[in-house]
């Protein structure tokens, strides 16, 4: 009998625990941010995801109230700045800006990774659909996209592309084009999708698929542009075609990128956070600087954001079996 007592006392110390812990938590979130939000790019510097997340947080810490901080921790295909957000206090004080290729694509390229991004990180907002372009330095290579498939099979081995790394949409996207299209490149992975643009600018390497960052470079008509690797145009390049336009019937190699926020952070700071992202990226200011790079705005509700990023795991998975993709 006086065990049984003492279950229960137990069991109600650690009741009466738990709802004051709850009801702190909930306190502590109703009062957030209190201190400095901390973003962590997980790229380096100049890249898409760097981009969005500096359009974002500037507004972002006008409605807060408080800074919010870009810290780039790129490598890794993104594993290492998503780990360190997932590693960290479920508080809202730390966010990850990522690709979606971090959470639909590497659990199938990286079979050891030290955290599972599924679970370990809660979707907040998705920020912009980010487009890639098939893009070429001049001189070279062909510049429409038959002769330029035509250039490639009569020099299989031959021509080198870059991509921000191994598994990156970009990556994706090129072993994409070479499954549809039958021909056989040679890949140069690098730390990010700036390092390869300034390669490709050097005509170190050949081709690119472009997540948005070499814009300018194809209008100042030092690169060449010849298609798009989604299933729409570009309003920025209405003459270019899709890839499915020209043949490789229904080419998609569009990402999602947004952020994220360790598992267990509350409800109602993933709600605010994703309210606040949505009215930034329902504004023209946004708008113009993510078409810039040749994105769209795409505001979703968490669970929205999470079903996509689902989506995305099966139709890239499938090319990461096809072609036996592995990490670095």
């Amino acid at each position: 009998m006086n065990r049984q007592r003492g279950k229960r006392a137990i069991v109600a110390r650690l009741s009466v625990f738990a709802l004051g812990w709850a009801a702190a938590f909930g306190a502590a979130a109703q009062s957030w941010p209190t201190k400095p939000v901390k973003v962590v790019v997980n790229f380096p510097p100049g890249g898409a995801a760097d981009q969005i997340a500096r359009a974002v947080t500037g507004p972002l810490q006008e409605v807060l109230g408080q800074p919010v901080v870009v810290e780039n921790k790129g490598g890794a295909g993104g594993n290492i700045g998503g780990e360190a957000v997932a590693r960290s206090a479920p508080d809202g004080y730390t966010l990850l800006m990522s690709s979606g290729g971090m959470v639909s694509i590497n659990p199938f390229i990286y079979p050891k990774m030290s955290f599972d991004p599924a679970k370990d990180l809660d979707p907040v907002a998705a920020a912009a659909k980010v487009k890639v372009f098939l893009v070429t330095r001049p001189g070279k290579l062909p510049t429409d996209v038959q002769s330029f498939i035509a250039y490639l099979k009569a020099n299989p081995g031959k021509v080198t592309y870059g991509t921000p790394g191994n598994g990156s949409s970009p990556h994706l996207a090129a072993e994409m084009f070479q499954s549809q299209a039958g021909v056989s490149v040679v890949h140069v992975p690098y730390r990010g999708a700036a390092p390869a643009l300034v390669d490709l600018l050097a005509g170190q390497i050949d081709f690119a698929f472009d997540p948005g960052i070499a814009m300018q470079h194809v209008q100042a008509g030092k690169l060449n542009m010849l298609a798009v690797g989604s299933l729409t145009r570009s309003p920025l390049f209405p003459d270019v075609p899709t890839l499915d336009e020209v043949g490789l019937k229904g080419f998609d190699a569009d990402t999602v990128f947004g952020f994220y926020a360790p598992s267990g952070t509350p409800k109602e700071i993933i709600n605010r956070l994703n309210g606040e992202i949505n009215k930034i990226i329902g504004t023209p200011a946004f708008r113009e600087r993510v078409v810039a790079i040749g994105g769209d705005p795409a505001p979703m509700t968490p669970e929205q954001f999470r079903k996509r990023a689902e989506d995305d795991a099966r139709r890239f998975g499938a090319i990461i079996r096809e072609r036996k993709i592995v990490g670095d």
